[in-house]
Formats: C-alpha cells, structure tokens, sequence
C-alpha cells in the first residue's frame, strides 16, 4: 500500500475513531498513536484508559496537545501510519493557549506543509462542529470556525475524506 493522507469527520461519538482504528490495524503493520488530548480530570483519564484498550499493545502512542506538527515531521517511517487523533482538540488547545485566532490557523498551515512533505500514512480524526446551533458565546464561534476553515484546508489535501454518521461510513472524497 502507498502513501494514503485520510481525514475522517463527523459528529459526536459517530464512531471516527473506531473507523480509523479499524482502518490502521487493517492496513498497516507499523502504527504510531498521535493523541492531542490533555487529561485534565477523572472523566477524561476513564476516557484515555478506554482508548487505550481499544488500540491494543501493537499500537505506539505519543502525547501531545500542542507539537503536533513537530511530532509528525520527525517521523521518518514511510510504511507506517501516524493516525493523529484529534484535531479539534489540538485547535481547542491551541486556542487556549494562545488567543490568537491568525496564529492558529498559521499552525494548521504547518501541519498542511508537514502533511505535503510526508512519505508514510496519516490518518486524522476530526470533529464537524459547525452542524448545530450557533454558539451563543465569542469563544465557542470562534473555536466553531476554526475548526470549520481546518477541516477545509486539511480535506483539501487527503487523498480521502470520509464523513462519519451513526457508525456508518460516507466517502466525500476518494474512494473505500
């Protein structure tokens, strides 16, 4: 199998990232757990622990809610897989660290060039934020658009996008 670049999106416990757990342990040997969460109270840690049960001992996986695009870029596999999990959270992290909504659509320029320049696989999850209501506080919009121009760019450049509803897979772009 070649160089494959996947965003797969949709809502809330849609079933993303067991998809893309499914997808990595069927097609790749080599496979890298690139988590962007910070475990901040209990709940989350059950959360983690979950996750990491799921995946299994085959899998490696890295904690980072910021360098994200460092990380990926000193990965240096090409028959591997790096399956980055997830972006919303890495943008909530780099939005409350920084407050600056240019500097964190230029970090998500970063990763799109990062992403150019690799030669092993990625796979994202990511969340579809923008379906519901209009957020009523400042933040919330401006986390809400971030999220949306992100998925933009970066499902520009997959070879695949695939939209996640009720369990069920739904390619928007590329094929199964």
């Amino acid at each position: 199998m070649g160089r494959d670049v996947i965003l797969v999106t949709g809502g809330c416990r849609s079933g993303k990232s067991r998809f893309a757990l499914e997808y990595a342990n069927h097609h790749f040997s080599k496979k890298i757990y690139l988590a962007t969460c910070e475990v901040l109270d209990g709940e989350m840690a059950k959360r983690v622990e979950m996750h990491k049960m799921m995946r299994g001992p085959e899998w490696q996986t890295i904690e980072e809610p910021i360098e994200v695009v460092n990380r990926i870029r000193s990965y240096r596999e090409e028959d591997g897989v790096i399956l980055l999990d997830c972006i919303t959270l890495w943008l909530s992290n780099l939005l409350l660290r920084w407050d600056d909504d240019q500097k964190v659509m230029g970090e998500v320029e970063r990763l799109v060039e990062g992403i150019k320049e690799c030669k092993f696989s990625l796979i994202m999850v990511s969340n579809e934020v923008g379906m519901g209501i209009v957020p009523a506080d400042p933040l919330s919009r401006r986390f809400r658009d971030l999220s949306g121009m992100a998925n933009q760019r970066i499902g520009e450049i997959s070879d695949r996008v695939v939209f996640m509803v009720s369990g069920i897979p739904i390619f928007l772009k590329g094929k199964e």
